[in-house]
């Protein structure tokens, strides 16, 4: 959460020349709501079901930059409908920044939505760690600008 996922993504593809899909902008176009008002109307199990969906569809694309939130890897199996040939990376941001960096966003966080929302990002890294670890590669993001972590990961790839 608030790691870069779509700005880094963006910048990435334009680089490489390759296709970029933000999962949270595609769900929003498909379905004409905000990711906030899908979890408010539906709950998070439908934003989810919306994700998987959009996972088994995007498996068969090559030269794509894929952006799904952050919530994403919790759901099992998705993972792994990806093939060798893709690279997992994981922005890795503290809590701390991650808050700081939600807070000042025009983006509204349903899931630290709420009093606390430092206690929350820590809980919600604490309880996904395990599964960013799977990742091929982790990369720092803290301190860093979103065409520093481009251009990191384009390295990785050449």
């Amino acid at each position: 959460m608030a790691a870069g996922k779509s700005t880094v993504g963006a910048i990435l593809a334009e680089r490489l020349g390759w296709d970029f899909i933000d999962f949270d902008e595609e769900i929003e176009r498909r379905t004409g709501y905000t990711i906030p008002e899908i979890f408010r109307l539906e709950g998070e199990p439908a934003f989810r079901a919306l994700e998987a969906e959009l996972t088994h569809e995007v498996t068969r694309l090559e030269r794509v930059v894929l952006a799904p939130g952050g919530g994403w890897i919790t759901q099992p199996g998705l993972l792994d409908h990806f093939g060798d040939e893709t690279l997992v990376v994981w922005l890795r941001i503290t809590p701390d920044e991650a808050v700081r960096r939600a807070l000042r966003a025009p983006t509204h966080r349903p899931l630290l939505a709420g009093g606390a929302p430092l206690e929350r990002a820590r809980l919600l890294m604490h309880e996904r760690e395990p599964l960013y670890r799977l990742a091929d590669v982790v990369v720092d993001v803290d301190g860093k600008s979103a065409g520093e972590v481009a251009d990191e990961i384009a390295g990785l790839l050449e």
